[in-house]
């Protein structure tokens, strides 16, 4: 997935000490923002056409809009050894701090929909999408993140924002 994010890290998964950042594009003129990447054109039909397009990182944190589980093997390009049992996996769609767009991705290994509420303060992190003994493909996850209040979910209604 190479442009789609930035990693100035210690490695993927870490998600310490670097700053892991999705990257999309902003539209000179009419400041929308676009992620995946656009490159060719304002994706804005309210938009004159006139602006440039530059690449920007893109919030580093977000809250939890929705989530599901996976429970059944996605086909390709997804890669995934069809001989190994299937083990689900949780997807998020987060609405970003700034941007106030959402990004689907999945939650970090080990995060299940229990662990999950609508609202919930996530911060976006490096994960891996597969590797072999050569190469190892990186991709973003999310992962639940305290709050200054100690709270994991962020809210005072357990998740639920009004």
């Amino acid at each position: 997935m190479s442009g789609w994010f930035t990693d100035t890290g210690t490695g993927a998964g870490t998600g310490a000490g670097g700053d892991f950042r999705l990257l999309g594009t902003r539209c000179s003129a009419c400041s929308a923002v676009y992620f995946p990447r656009e490159d060719a054109f304002c994706r804005n039909p309210g938009c004159a056409g006139d602006g440039e397009l530059a690449e920007v990182p893109l919030s580093r944190h977000g809250r939890v809009w929705s989530y599901t589980d996976g429970r059944y093997r996605p086909p390709a390009p997804y890669v995934s050894d069809p001989d190994r049992p299937w083990t689900p996996y949780t997807l998020v769609a987060v609405e970003l701090e700034a941007e106030r767009m959402v990004v689907l991705g999945q939650a970090a290994p080990g995060v299940t929909v229990a662990d999950l509420a609508v609202g919930m303060a996530v911060e976006v992190v490096a994960g891996v999408l597969n590797e072999d003994a050569d190469t190892t493909w990186t991709t973003w996850h999310f992962r639940p993140v305290a709050t200054d209040d100690g709270d994991r979910d962020g809210s005072d209604e357990g998740g639920v924002r009004a």
